[in-house]
């Protein structure tokens, strides 16, 4: 008995779906194998793309970090590099000490300060020593948020007793806030109870092993070369590769960077040391207008925090913005010499140091 055309759709429906699924599959496999074929290298080798970034990140950051129960981690003492020195708790080397009485400047911030992509005597806090002669303590560290830069200058004020603390930022460092892992390094972070900051997550636990890290997803599609080739060609291998955990909704950083602004104003009077809040820019800010306005935003309202809890401020943008080619101060993302010593010049204007 043939079945009535009006039901004969929607029986081959399941049927028509897999084949389309199964050719779908097959056309993948394809073009994998082609390019495969096409790299040659990658067809005898099969190996999880963002495991393998993974493991390396955390095999580089090793030999680079130590642990530390509450800021997650810091610059390992000792450890040496080309062109790169750390000291004693986790401070990038500032050149020789001038010979002065006078109490030191703590600069503390992330990667903008720490100096990543030059060497030691071209970071700026480097360059603000040999300006001012007195002794600059770079306690920069890559990849914190302000969350951890302001805890970093709470460690590091009791230690060296300085006059003024520099505490310089970006604004995805607000961003940062939001996080309590990135980049595969767990972090504190703060919840926000009854209008206040409360710190959370501390200690910090080790880094976890990046293969308990990948999702399902990664797990498996993280074998693919054709995938890997597409996010590299669309720029979004930032997030497949990352090991990121977020605990606060896009936009909570914002406001907890603000009340944080409150823990400087105690470090500034318990310290005795005057605070500078510092303002830097990623390349990108020169290259899009649009995002320009949004980071502008995000600088100037946590400036502005600063400012009402007593704080001193300073924007570098206006000055970067003046000099003819601003996108040519900057090695690849982070400033270069002649930008560190530019923000070097601004931070000893801000402070009104006498400078050689």
């Amino acid at each position: 008995m043939n079945m009535p055309d009006a039901q004969r759709p929607r029986s081959e429906l399941p049927r028509r779906i897999l084949l389309v699924v199964a050719a779908v599959l097959v056309g993948l496999g394809v073009l994998e194998l082609g390019l495969r074929t096409w790299f040659w290298g990658y067809l005898f080798t099969w190996p999880n793309f963002v495991l393998e970034a993974r493991t390396v990140l955390a095999q580089g950051d090793s030999g680079r970090y130590a642990q530390d129960d509450r800021l997650g981690y810091v610059p390992r003492a000792g450890y040496r590099a080309d062109g790169l020195t750390i000291e004693a708790d986790g401070r990038r080397a500032t050149g020789a000490l001038p010979e002065t009485a006078a109490a030191p400047i703590l600069a503390v911030g992330d990667s903008f300060t720490f100096g990543a992509e030059v060497a030691d005597p071209q970071t700026w806090p480097a360059q603000l020593q040999q300006l001012v002669r007195r002794r600059v303590i770079n306690g920069g560290v890559s990849g914190y948020g302000f969350d951890q830069i302001v805890l970093r200058a709470e460690a590091l004020a009791p230690v060296y007793k300085p006059e003024a603390i520099v505490v310089a930022f970006i604004a995805d460092d607000i961003r940062r806030t939001e996080m309590r892992r990135l980049w595969s390094a767990d972090k504190p972070y703060f919840d926000i109870e009854n209008g206040a900051p409360v710190l959370r997550g501390v200690p910090v636990p080790p880094r976890a092993d990046p293969k308990t890290t990948l999702t399902f997803w990664q797990r498996t599609l993280g074998y693919s070369l054709l995938v890997d080739f597409i996010l590299r060609r669309l720029d979004l291998l930032h997030d497949w590769f990352g090991d990121h955990i977020r605990v606060h909704p896009a936009g909570t950083g914002e406001r907890l960077s603000c009340l944080l602004t409150e823990r400087l104003a105690a470090l500034q009077k318990s310290s005795g040391a005057r605070v500078l809040v510092v303002a830097e820019y990623d390349p990108v800010v020169w290259d899009d207008p649009a995002f320009a306005a949004k980071q502008r935003a995000m600088t100037g309202a946590l400036l502005a925090c600063a400012k009402k809890q007593g704080l001193e401020t300073l924007d570098s943008y206006d000055a970067m913005a003046r000099t003819s080619k601003p996108r040519q101060l900057y090695v690849l993302w982070h400033m270069n010499e002649a930008c560190n010593a530019l923000i070097a010049r601004l931070v000893a204007g801000a402070l009104g140091l006498k400078t050689e």
